[in-house]
């Protein structure tokens, strides 16, 4: 007979205790360790599970004998699903999906479950009815016969479905309400989340059968349950976006198989999600005039080069202090580059309040956008507009010199094929200016800029 026992979980980490504590040595949040009851089967049953096995002699291989084998990857379809993941869906693997509620995972996993020919998709959903999953499907408007649903919770009565359809994808919504009856605790718990999803791991590696998790996020925007969960998968996407925003932007926060730098756009709208093939044209807005402090830059997201509009106000501290906000960009690298301007420059904005926007509510890390807003901040702070056809690509440093970016070629070709004529960049950029038609003004400090510019 099982014996039970209680264990001690931290719903933050996952670090198990034998006794209650406040505060988790581990991670050091406090309030975060909770009871759960599990079953553990005895050692004697164990060893004897053991000795039962047939296989009991592990596969043991030289690595140099380990014959070379690429992944066969299955193409959804969805060409920027697809290149998030680096190709398509490798077969065996087991996939993540991270994102706040409401923001579109199940529309778009139902949208790639639709969307597939000649292979069996089986969506299994715990929190909605069939009746909801065929009134979105039918909002989506694609029609399919190989497409299964399956409302249940219970990974022994799902792994039994699957032996009658045998699908060639198996799709989970969410991880979060799934239970197995070998741990006696609540689903979303960190026992079961971790027990079930060993389950769904050994079955994706069994059947070389690909698995697609829909994980909760927390409020601090971390997936729900512990971190090992992350570790587990093959791996890990972020779906992302405001909701007063209609763009969602898909990011792989971890790939075995491919780059994480990848960047999938898409556009919300009443039949699902609309795949956004160049960002450039609805990142920038359309304007009837100039207006001061909007500036173009130049950003690469994996592969991807696209154009972005960036966005500044510039104005008098009303209340002493001076504020500093950005939205899409990082708080810490726009208050350096304002002192940049104040130490280098000569420009006096320690008594003036900044605002910063990159339009789209896209979030951009590449320093290579430096230089834009630089440039955005320029204008609002002369109330003079910059030229229409320009954009910028480079990075600014400490001492106020304008570095330059990789893979500037590419940025280069997005500019020219989108109209503009003049780009901006580093003077230490090696660049054949013979290939291209736009204009290519190389820049050594943020003072060359300002006296070609204003």
């Amino acid at each position: 007979m099982a014996k039970t026992k209680t264990i001690y979980y931290c719903q933050n980490c996952g670090a198990q205790y034998s006794n209650w504590m406040g505060k988790c040595t581990n991670c050091g949040e406090w309030n975060t360790i909770v009871e759960e009851v599990v079953e553990k089967k005895p050692q004697k049953e164990i060893w004897q599970e053991e000795v039962n096995r047939k296989d009991k002699t592990p596969v043991l291989f030289n690595i140099n004998e380990i014959p070379k084998t690429g992944e066969t990857r299955i193409i959804t379809g969805n060409d920027e699903l697809d290149r998030v993941l680096g190709g398509g869906i490798v077969l065996g693997s087991v996939i993540l999906l991270g994102g706040e509620p409401g923001i579109g995972k199940s529309t778009l996993l139902l949208q790639v479950a639709l969307s597939l020919k000649n292979l069996k998709v089986l969506y299994v959903s715990g929190e909605e009815s069939a009746t909801q999953i065929k009134l979105r499907s039918e909002r989506i408007g694609i029609e399919t016969e190989e497409c299964y649903v399956l409302t249940e919770t219970q990974t022994q009565k799902v792994f039994k479905q699957t032996k009658d359809i045998r699908p060639n994808i198996l799709i989970v919504d969410s991880i979060q309400t799934l239970e197995s009856q070998l741990v006696e605790s609540a689903p979303g718990s960190v026992s079961q989340i971790r027990q079930t999803t060993s389950e769904l791991i050994k079955f994706a590696k069994e059947t070389n059968t690909p698995v697609i998790l829909v994980g909760h996020i927390t409020k601090e925007g971390a997936i729900a349950g512990p971190k090992i969960l992350e570790h587990m998968v093959d791996v890990v996407l972020q779906f992302e976006g405001e909701r007063n925003h209609i763009f969602r932007l898909l990011r792989a926060k971890k790939n075995r198989f491919g780059s994480t730098s990848e960047l999938g756009i898409y556009e919300m709208q009443g039949t699902g999600l609309k795949e956004v093939r160049n960002p450039s044209e609805i990142l920038i807005s359309a304007k009837d005039h100039a207006l001061s402090g909007n500036a173009i830059a130049a950003t690469l997201e994996g592969i991807r080069p696209m154009l972005i509009e960036i966005q500044a106000l510039v104005s008098t501290a009303v209340y002493g202090t001076p504020q500093r906000s950005a939205t899409g960009f990082d708080l810490k690298r726009l208050n350096m580059l304002l002192a940049v301007l104040e130490k280098r420059a000569g420009f006096q904005l320690g008594a003036k309040d900044v605002f910063l926007n990159i339009t789209g509510g896209i979030r951009v890390d590449d320093p290579a956008i430096d230089l834009a807003v630089i440039c955005a901040i320029l204008s609002s702070y002369e109330n003079e507009p910059l030229p229409d056809n320009c954009c910028f690509a480079a990075e600014v440093g400490l001492s106020g010199e304008i570095r330059p970016v990789n893979r500037v070629d590419q940025r280069i070709i997005e500019a020219e094929k989108l109209g503009y004529d003049v780009i901006f960049v580093s003077k230490n950029n090696k660049i054949n200016t013979g290939n291209f038609q736009i204009r290519i003004e190389m820049l050594g400090t943020v003072g060359d800029l300002y006296q070609m510019l204003f």
